[in-house]
């Protein structure tokens, strides 16, 4: 079975809804989650899911040494990023290739880019006076928000919505096709 370490920095409701579908499926397992923030909601999902949940300090994770030889030890073969905001740096890059996937709450390549996270995206989308919102599923690169876009998938924006309505219905589009994106990406690896 494929091992999966989830790197979260919020709530971690994508990261849970990866993992119960992933438990189902019998595909893969998410043998860890990594945050950078000792306070984050996402200890707590991984306490009551029986995950590893394990808290390194920003620095730690840029750097790399500790986090990859952790995930070395545990066979780890795909790192996903679930509302994790730090940039992915070059040795997480060279130790996993095309082997670390993001998700995003907009139609990349706009409204991407550094600082572009939660309810800023929503309210730059609002501002921008869009008719469609949506999430883009992609390859992570050295940039922010830049590699290739393996799945998109949109819904309406509304008259009269405010960050926190857009926001509920890309929550709703996150849970349903980030689950199903990790699995057949581990399938099409499985190909190579």
């Amino acid at each position: 079975m494929k091992r999966i370490a989830i790197l979260a920095s919020g709530s971690g409701s994508n990261a849970e809804a990866i993992i119960h579908y992933l438990r189902q499926s019998r595909e893969a397992e998410v043998v860890l989650l990594l945050t950078n923030r000792p306070d984050a909601g996402v200890r707590e999902r991984a306490r009551r899911l029986g995950v590893r949940c394990d808290y390194l300090p920003t620095a730690e994770l840029r750097e790399g040494s500790k986090p990859l030889a952790l995930l070395a030890e545990l066979g780890v073969e795909l790192v996903v990023l679930a509302g994790y905001l730090v940039l992915i740096t070059e040795p997480w890059l060279q130790a996993y290739p095309q082997r670390i996937l993001n998700i995003h709450p907009a139609l990349l390549p706009e409204f991407g880019g550094k600082g572009m996270y939660g309810h800023h995206v929503h309210e730059a989308v609002l501002a921008a006076g869009r008719t469609y919102s949506g999430i883009t599923i992609h390859l992570v690169d050295e940039h922010y928000d830049h590699g290739q876009t393996l799945l998109q998938a949109q819904c309406p924006v509304l008259a009269g919505d405010s960050p926190e309505t857009l926001a509920a219905r890309i929550h709703q589009l996150e849970h349903r096709y980030y689950p199903a994106a990790v699995a057949q990406y581990l399938r099409l690896l499985d190909e190579r």
